[in-house]
């Protein structure tokens, strides 16, 4: 079962598809973002790490080249192309540049550096200010993304088929764009994700019939999805299907190519379980009318400490639990509530990162391990297990 959560990126270059395939696994990646280095971070540390048939291996090659080591060194520890090595080197060496001389300020530089996936999270991070000040100065430059067609009829005719990823492709001009947006009325549906357990084939079953609904009610329907073994990123299922990663940047910046022609009557952030639902606010800052549940009620029933505030005034009665921000409080929490308890951000509603566990060492091993998991800031939620 650990086998699944796969996810599929399109790109115009390895280094674009690489980096839009690692931000769309949803493990709290950004694109090639840096690891812990290994042991003492010397030589063999790093062979040592990277001999060893792990997941995070591509990132550990990445760090190795960002500590020093040669193309040659790692190759010879963890045998991975020369090739790719490479292309991993050309996306480091963009990294040092971003850190050493700040963000370029023209749109072609920004356009090269977008060309390599990189996210304006990522150029954020590595230029120390804010994404939003990212997206505000390449869009002031006119880098935005194009976006390209599948071509499902292998260059024997023009493909019609609306199967479309986006790139920022183009050395001296913003690439050209082929998505053509038509003038009707449409609906935006934001798919699951990665399969995994917790988060499955059931949201993408309720995103799949939202399509058919809505297209039978007259609507252009839009899928935007990262999943390639979903019936959702089928080209035939919807109307459109935008082969993306589902974060902020990339869901808002294809709605806005559809809005520049027809209107985008909202978007759907319900059916896709945890990965649209946290996009929802993002999306109504950038003044998408969100369908159904209002980002402020999704934000309700997710943060426990206001779902618990709902309840009290409602006078309806809640199993024991409580809020733990740090390890300390987590104990605390952990022995005034049960002896078997749920471990789970509080930011969550599906089963994806819960985690069972009884009260003592156990307890503080489970908290950590929900502590560590990439990309959650909030604070922790432990609610009681309760057995019929």
């Amino acid at each position: 079962m650990k086998s699944v959560g796969e996810a599929m990126a399109i790109g115009r270059s390895f280094a674009e598809a690489l980096q839009k395939g690692l931000r769309s696994m949803e493990t709290g990646l950004n694109g090639l973002d840096p690891v812990d280095v290994p042991g003492d971070g010397g030589v063999d540390a790093f062979r040592a790490a990277l001999s060893q048939q792990r997941p995070e291996r591509i990132l550990m090659a990445a760090q190795a080249l960002r500590a020093g080591l040669s193309v040659e060194d790692i190759h010879e520890a963890c045998k991975f192309e020369p090739w790719f090595l490479r292309q991993l080197e050309t996306i480091v060496a963009a990294e040092r540049a971003v850190e050493n001389h700040g963000l370029p300020k023209d749109a072609q530089g920004l356009r090269q550096l977008k060309a390599l996936g990189f996210s304006d999270v990522q150029l954020a991070r590595l230029s120390g200010t804010q994404a939003a000040e990212v997206a505000k100065l390449r869009e002031a430059a006119g880098v935005v993304p194009a976006y390209r067609r599948i071509d499902t009829c292998a260059g024997e005719f023009s493909s019609a088929t609306p199967y479309m990823y986006s790139s920022y492709e183009g050395l001296f001009a913003a690439p050209s764009c082929e998505s053509a947006p038509t003038d009707r009325e449409k609906i935006v549906i934001l798919g699951g994700g990665p399969n995994r357990i917790g988060q499955g084939i059931e949201f993408d079953y309720c995103c799949v019939h939202a399509a058919y609904a809505l297209r039978e009610a007259g609507y252009e329907t839009i899928m935007v999805n990262c999943n390639p073994e979903t019936v959702s990123t089928d080209y035939d299922t919807s109307d459109r299907l935008y082969f993306e990663p589902l974060t902020a940047e990339d869901v808002i910046s294809l709605i806005r190519c559809e809005q520049s022609r027809g209107s985008v009557k909202g978007c759907i952030v319900q059916y896709g379980g945890q990965t649209p639902l946290k996009l929802s606010r993002a999306l109504e800052a950038a003044g998408i009318p969100l369908l159904g549940t209002p980002a402020d009620a999704i934000d309700r029933a997710e943060d426990r400490e206001r779902f618990q505030a709902m309840l009290h005034k409602l006078g309806l009665r809640q199993p024991e639990n409580g809020i733990a921000r740090n390890l300390e409080e987590a104990e605390i929490v952990a022995e005034r509530v049960a002896t078997r308890l749920w471990c789970a951000p509080p930011m969550c509603w599906v089963a994806a990162r819960w985690k069972s566990c009884t009260t003592g060492h156990r307890s503080s091993a489970t908290c950590a391990m929900c502590c560590a998991l990439p990309g959650m800031k909030s604070p922790l939620a432990r609610s009681c297990w309760i057995a019929t």
